[in-house]
């Protein structure tokens, strides 16, 4: 049985938004939805998305977790929200009443972050349940198409899927091909022959958006397989601002729960199970970061030594990579105990490689900037097109590819693109093609 009501969320829904106000935070609108811990498990699986479409990797994972979770080997997320206007968030059932109240005072947080924060400028928050939806309603008329069926549309989904994230994670501005013709030829007299002849490299420039080059460039493509390409990449460009801004969007909303609820006079018998969970939450994780914890102690000393204000702009302009780069210094790093340690092994132990200290914090934070905000996903481009080949090729920065899930990707790749593909990259300090 529940210890709360309906009533009772609506009355603390409306003392967290008044204590936010006052606070300045300016958030979406928020619909509430209750759910039991099987139905968190399906909007889990499905991302939140009331309206996505159906893929058999989703109920994959929705039957690992639902296992892992009543063999008491995997719990279950505290709470769940999306970037949406308004936001959706949903409440389980089971939770007690302090904590469904610290759940909506995170939420404040992370919908004050997904409409401030200028990394999720262009996700469209307006109109993206509206987008998911008419994207289902293609798939699966795609799906019902005699003439198209279930195993071609999952095929390019697990193809498009594999390299989803292939995209221009940075925001680089593009130019149309024949604008960067006469940008790199405006100097040269035969500029007109050469934009007659095949002696421009195609592209120009590295291409770093995979997936909108593929569905540009495959001459064999039909509409619908364009399509479903755009509606991977567009899912994909919805969700890239997500993990570009873990930590900054988990400590933020950590943060105001923490400073809301304080504010709340909630009484002992909510107050003290509050403080547990909080403690719980952002407590330090053994051998990798939390990000709930960076962000939060992130947040607490450029309050501490800068002023809320500061922790407002810093909000609204940063992605994790710049965030930590401006804001994690020395002091930080050894009062949060960072380290690194490789693979290597010693006597079967694993070997502290640096600490925070005079020499080694700078490493302990460029490890860091290497694991968050995407930075753990490789970066691959479209180097040329030769013939009929597609070259690719691996921005390199120290850590080599996996070969296995290269190899598969390549085929992947070469399924779309409908002939040879070829990747370039380096494999221990070796030229290496796939």
């Amino acid at each position: 049985m529940s210890d709360w009501t309906m009533e009772d969320l609506a009355d603390w829904d409306r003392r967290i938004c008044q204590v936010s106000k006052e606070s300045g935070l300016d958030w979406y609108e928020i619909a509430y939805e209750t759910c039991d811990y099987f139905e968190m498990i399906g909007n889990m699986s499905y991302h939140g998305m009331p309206s996505h479409f159906s893929h058999w990797s989703y109920g994959k994972s929705f039957e690992r977790t639902h296992h892992m979770y009543n063999a008491g080997a995997e719990g279950l997320p505290y709470e769940l929200i999306i970037n949406s206007n308004p936001s959706i968030a949903y409440l389980m059932l089971e939770n007690p009443l302090y904590l469904q109240v610290l759940i909506m005072a995170h939420c404040v947080g992370h919908s004050d972050f997904f409409k401030m924060n200028r990394t999720f400028k262009d996700t469209d928050a307006d109109n993206i349940t509206a987008r998911f939806r008419s994207a289902r309603s293609r798939i699966q008329s795609y799906i019902e198409d005699p003439s198209i069926g279930i195993e071609r549309v999952e095929k390019l989904i697990d193809s498009c899927h594999s390299i989803q994230y292939q995209i221009d994670r940075r925001g680089r501005f593009r130019r149309e091909e024949r604008d960067l013709v006469d940008y790199f030829w405006k100097d040269s007299k035969n500029t007109k022959n050469l934009k007659d002849t095949d002696q421009i490299k195609h592209p120009i420039a590295p291409e770093y958006d995979l997936l909108l080059f593929l569905q540009e460039n495959c001459k064999e493509l039909k509409t619908w397989q364009k399509d479903v390409i755009e509606i991977i990449r567009g899912e994909s460009l919805y969700f890239m601002p997500q993990i570009r801004t873990k930590v900054m969007n988990e400590g933020w909303a950590s943060f105001w729960h923490y400073r809301t609820l304080n504010q709340l006079s909630l009484p002992d018998s909510m107050h003290i199970p509050f403080l547990r969970i909080h403690n719980l939450v952002l407590r330090p994780w053994g051998g990798s970061i939390n990000p709930y914890h960076l962000g939060f102690e992130l947040f607490k000393k450029i309050e501490q030594e800068r002023g809320i204000e500061e922790c407002f702009i810093a909000r609204e302009v940063h992605n994790d990579e710049s965030f930590i780069m401006q804001y994690l210094d020395r002091e930080i790093c050894e009062r949060l105990n960072l380290f690194t340690y490789s693979s290597k092994q010693r006597n079967g132990d694993w070997t502290i490689d640096d600490l925070s200290d005079e020499d080694g914090w700078k490493v302990c934070r460029q490890t860091l900037l290497n694991s968050v905000a995407g930075n753990s996903i490789p970066i691959i481009y479209v180097d040329e097109v030769k013939k009929d080949t597609l070259i690719l090729a691996h921005e390199h920065d120290g850590r080599d590819l996996e070969l296995d899930y290269a190899d598969n990707c390549v085929k992947n790749i070469s399924e779309i693109w409908g002939g040879p593909v070829k990747l370039v990259t380096e494999i221990e300090d070796e030229y290496f093609e796939i």
